[in-house]
């Protein structure tokens, strides 16, 4: 990671990757206004007190964990019906694209397949809400909740992504907004970028995540194909 100085001076960072594995949720697209509905419809139906404090809490973290959690749903059929009217909620919010996703995205597809998506997100809601925003889908495809056993923080969803590129996840670099998908990418041995779309700077330097790079939003990220490796330049000076 640079130092703090290094930032305020303004120097950027330069280095490859074999592959790039983005989050979506907070990475790449806003879905809040749609989670929070949710979380409040939810937090009726099931008498869970406070919504907010709760989507803060579940952020980044598979839904089929956080509901079975919160709402004591044991019955698979009905925890995946569950999981399905909360995503439906989630996209009449109107999910769309952060600050400097969409460029970055269509750059890096017209040049390199080596990029995925690896969300927390099911295999019915994440190209549909990818579409609703305008972010395109890479090559390989995605890697979502229903791909994996175990979720972030687990390290199998970001395994699971370098595995879809064909690379090891060491020559990974994983972007993330949430300090548990953060946790997710160290512990499958990538480099780490923290995005602060929806978790604060303060938050995620405070945690245990450790990213080795940080950034307000993707706007602060461009890439190129050189020997067919991805550069990437980061510039980690706060606005």
């Amino acid at each position: 990671m640079q130092t703090e100085q290094s930032r305020q001076r303004g120097i950027p960072v330069t280095f490859t990757v074999e592959a790039i594995l983005f989050d979506m949720d907070g990475t790449l697209i806003d879905s809040t206004p749609g989670v929070l509905k949710a979380w409040e419809t939810f937090s009726k139906d099931y008498s869970l007190g406070d919504s907010l404090a709760i989507a803060h809490a579940t952020h980044g973290r598979r839904l089929y964990d956080t509901l079975r959690e919160y709402c004591r749903i044991e019955d698979g059929a009905k925890l995946l019906d569950e999981v399905n009217r909360f995503e439906d909620e989630v996209l009449k919010g109107g999910p769309i694209a952060l600050p400097g996703a969409a460029h970055l995205l269509s750059k890096l597809n017209s040049t390199s397949s080596q990029w995925a998506i690896v969300t927390s997100a099911s295999n019915i809601y994440a190209p549909r809400a990818l579409e609703i925003a305008g972010v395109p889908l890479p090559k390989v495809g995605l890697v979502t909740s229903n791909d994996v056993s175990h979720g972030k923080p687990h390290p199998e969803p970001y395994l699971a992504g370098a595995i879809r590129c064909g690379v090891d996840a060491s020559k990974c670099l994983v972007v993330e907004d949430a300090v548990s998908g953060l946790k997710s990418g160290r512990a499958a041995g990538a480099l780490t970028l923290a995005v602060c779309t929806s978790t604060s700077r303060k938050v995620i330097l405070d945690s245990d995540a450790n990213p080795d790079y940080l950034v307000t939003d993707l706007r602060k990220v461009t890439t190129r194909v050189v020997d067919n490796m991805i550069e990437i330049t980061i510039d980690e000076t706060q606005e």
